[in-house]
């Protein structure tokens, strides 16, 4: 397949189902990260992912990994920490010191796929309203956290991090009780891995994923922060001041 290069002042996106197979769901090429683009793409269950050197690589993978968010998965371990309350969590934070943590490498990787292009549109994104983070505190410092993209009531994670144990687990389940209550009714989890599949997170076919997405992009929902950051017991650590 040969791959569509995307005009870099006016991107159109090809349909989804012209992904290709190998390597799954790489989509087109090119383009810009600008807020326009980025709103247009994840509406149509597209999303970018390159590395640096390389220009933007657009993605729409087949089986799609989803959460849905009453669904999520509580361990007994996660259980036990949720009940001891020794954490904070909050929304909307701190989503620059956020998705600047993301780009820490892991699991022997060398580098990161959140090069500087992305974290500038994401912050761009953020400050449009479109872009959120939800960040969890223990002893009032940042100790994990994620960031993502609201769709109407559909929410596209990007990334998560955690330098404490737990700390991001905690964060994705505040994330999805309170998307939960909001009215949200999925979380888009792009690609599967063991982590996103101990939480919950299950695999569909890309069609019933843009579907979805296509009966749930107009949906019109206020970012339900108060039910995410809401959450957590008398006992929690301090929060820093923005």
């Amino acid at each position: 397949m040969r791959l569509p290069l995307l005009d870099p002042d006016h991107p159109v996106f090809p349909a989804p189902e012209r992904a290709a197979r190998a390597p799954n769901g790489l989509l087109a090429a090119g383009g810009n990260l600008a807020v326009a683009t980025l709103r247009d793409a994840y509406r149509r269950g597209i999303f970018p992912w390159f590395e640096a050197g390389q220009p933007p690589l657009w993605w729409s993978p087949d089986p799609r990994a989803v959460l849905f968010p009453e669904q999520i998965h509580v361990s007994r371990t996660m259980a036990r920490e949720l009940r001891r309350a020794r954490y904070r969590i909050t929304s909307d934070h701190s989503f620059g010191t956020v998705i600047r943590c993301c780009t820490a490498p892991r699991g022997g990787q060398a580098g990161t796929w959140i090069v500087p292009e992305m974290i500038a549109a994401y912050e761009a994104l953020h400050a449009a309203g479109d872009a959120h983070s939800v960040e969890c505190w223990i002893d009032g410092e940042l100790a994990g956290g994620l960031y993502g993209v609201a769709v109407g009531a559909v929410f596209c994670g990007e990334s998560m991090f955690s330098v404490r144990p737990n700390a991001s687990k905690l964060a994705l389940i505040h994330l999805a009780r309170g998307l939960s209550a909001g009215g949200f009714t999925l979380i888009d989890c792009q690609v599967s891995n063991p982590h996103l599949a101990s939480m919950g997170a299950t695999d569909i076919p890309r069609a019933a994923f843009l579907a979805h997405l296509v009966a749930a992009r107009e949906r019109l929902l206020p970012w339900p922060m108060g039910a995410i950051s809401a959450m957590v017991g008398s006992n929690a650590a301090t929060t820093p001041a923005p």
